[in-house]
């Protein structure tokens, strides 16, 4: 799935730190540059983090939109942001921000890979020592991400 869904230039790597309005935000930016959602996703993730936290655990949040913005998506995507400096996601200390856009369900087995992915402690340790976002990329998309 990794070659429909995720691309070099999806894959970004800061040394600083973001809120989680600015983390959102590139979420949804990358996802509108590939054509994948409309300028209203960002509104939409918003919308999500409101009713209830994307944080997941293992320094993991994944922002996504709502039943009743599914009008905004236009194609399944992903963006795979880690920030080194980390994110306060609502008191939660994360480090990884992927963000998500699934066409109808596919946003179901885009979910069940990210999170085996990250269920692992091991896993978590390699990506977050993956010096550029080429090795990142690489690592997600060895997981069928």
């Amino acid at each position: 799935m990794a070659r429909e869904v995720l691309s070099i230039g999806q894959v970004r790597i800061h040394s600083g730190s973001a809120t989680r309005e600015e983390a959102m935000k590139e979420a949804a930016d990358i996802l509108e540059s590939v054509g994948a959602v409309t300028s209203a996703y960002f509104d939409a993730m918003q919308q999500r983090e409101q009713t209830v936290s994307t944080y997941m655990g293992n320094e993991l949040a994944i922002p996504h939109g709502t039943n009743e913005t599914k009008h905004t998506i236009l194609d399944s995507a992903l963006s795979v942001v880690r920030y080194d400096g980390g994110v306060d996601w609502g008191g939660e200390p994360v480090t990884f921000v992927v963000g998500i856009a699934g066409k109808g369900d596919e946003h179901l087995e885009i979910l069940s890979q990210i999170a085996i992915l990250f269920s692992d402690d091991d896993d978590v340790a390699r990506l977050k020592e993956a010096g550029t976002p080429e090795e990142l990329f690489a690592i997600v998309s060895s997981a069928g991400v």
